[in-house]
């Protein structure tokens, strides 16, 4: 007897159901136990990443549980300010999240778009769209992108993406943008996408935006947009008195990208991404008329979850919350410093920055706390860092003291260069 491929697939897909090797009746829950287990122990003493792993997140999922949603597939497709035909969405909670943070940054509620995003990235991804699409509609050229060699990989991988010229400028010892090489950088002729790093990866070094904006007014390119990348300080800078280096009246930029799963300690990435009106508009909103307005997002389907998890923290820890949290990171980065510096390790410490960076220690520390590695000439070669997060308390600092101190004597480049207090400073002012 001779089976078409349709008979043969069908009888295939029958023998393995009847035989269990196509679903399984149960799940392996043992398995997933044991990796929870794992995760739940590389928890409890991770502090070279910046995420806060005090999620907090136990009644929001009480909540969803007893609201039956985890049985609802919710999409945040188009554009939350326009009225949706698709109603399983969260858009009222998403432009609540951005009112909150609008002002923040400067922005008025009244002329502020935005969105909440997938990640860090994704606010990247669009900030530097959008920059490109404005000022190629202003100028018909292609924007050259600006930034220091020190942000972070993920405006490298977007420059690439969107096929954008890309001028990496050098940095000083402090992972700042050296303003004098973005002078010598920019070209006048052709339009200016300037990303501003708020907190460089490694080092948590600010560029000057000030300085920044006096290379534009003196070399005057044809056009200029500035993109802030804020990942991590733009988290707790607005509810610090450091709050106006994140205040576009201030300091002008013309979008920003902040992650969520940061500071504010969310499960899983997410994070916002917040512009004007007038600089939405000028963008390339395709017509979808299934979704009942111009899309103006790179990203078509949305996390829903993410909005309504934002919302739910801003309503659970408020300003005051925020601020509380904010203002221990940056005291208890200040006490790592000194701690380390104490024992022999020489540390360094970026101003309005919770990462703290020194010579590396042994693979057995760094396996232990998951310090993420570097390298820089500049310092004395190997590196590694911490980055204070709200889980990162003084006891665990201690524990991280304690252990460094039983195993090492005062690091050895250090002790070739602790009279030399010029060539390397203890603390970046």
């Amino acid at each position: 007897m001779k089976l078409n491929s349709y008979k043969l697939s069908a009888l295939v897909i029958f023998m393995l159901f009847c035989s269990g090797s196509l679903f399984s009746e149960e799940v392996p829950m043992q398995r997933l136990n044991n990796f929870a287990k794992n995760i739940e122990k590389f928890r409890a003493e991770e502090m070279g990443y910046p995420l806060n792993q005090n999620t907090d997140l136990k009644e929001f999922y009480q909540w969803y549980l007893k609201s039956k949603l985890y049985d609802v597939s919710l999409n945040n497709v188009g554009d939350p300010q326009q009225p949706s035909i698709y109603p399983m969405n969260t858009h009222e909670f998403e432009n609540e999240v951005i009112n909150f943070f609008a002002p923040l940054y400067g922005f008025s509620q009244d002329q502020a778009w935005g969105i909440v995003t997938h990640s860090g990235t994704d606010g990247n991804m669009h900030g530097m769209y959008f920059g490109a699409k404005v000022l190629l509609g202003k100028t018909k050229q292609l924007p050259i992108v600006y930034v220091s060699e020190e942000a972070h990989y993920s405006i490298k991988r977007i420059a690439d993406v969107q096929n954008l010229e890309l001028r990496l400028i050098p940095t000083d010892e402090t992972g700042k943008m050296i303003i004098s090489e973005l002078e010598k950088a920019l070209d006048p002729s052709k339009p200016a996408l300037i990303v501003i790093a708020m907190g460089t990866t490694f080092k948590g070094a600010i560029d000057d935006q000030k300085a920044i904006d006096e290379v534009i007014k003196k070399k005057k390119p044809v056009a200029v947009y500035r993109h802030v990348d804020a990942a991590l300080f733009g988290g707790y800078l607005p509810f610090t008195q450091y709050k106006d280096l994140v205040n576009r009246k201030v300091v002008p930029f013309d979008s920003i990208a902040v992650s969520g799963h940061k500071f504010f300690g969310f499960d899983e990435p997410m994070g916002i991404f917040i512009t004007t009106k007038e600089i939405r508009n000028q963008t390339n909103p395709f017509k979808v008329s299934y979704l009942n307005e111009a899309v103006p997002t790179i990203t078509c389907s949305r996390n829903a979850l993410s909005a309504l998890k934002f919302w739910w923290k801003i309503k659970k820890n408020g300003t005051k919350g925020f601020q509380q949290q904010a203002e221990a990171i940056l005291k208890n980065a200040q006490y790592l410093e000194d701690e380390l510096n104490k024992i022999g390790y020489k540390a360094w410490q970026n101003d309005y920055s919770n990462t703290v960076y020194f010579l590396r220690p042994s693979e057995k520390i760094m396996k232990k706390y998951t310090l993420a590695p570097e390298y820089d000439e500049r310092l004395g070669g190997k590196m590694a860092h911490i980055v204070v997060m709200q889980h990162t308390t003084k006891n665990f600092i201690d524990e991280f003291i304690k252990d460094l101190k039983a195993e090492a004597k005062p690091h050895p480049d250090y002790l070739k260069k602790k009279d030399d207090k010029t060539k390397i400073p203890r603390h970046w002012h």
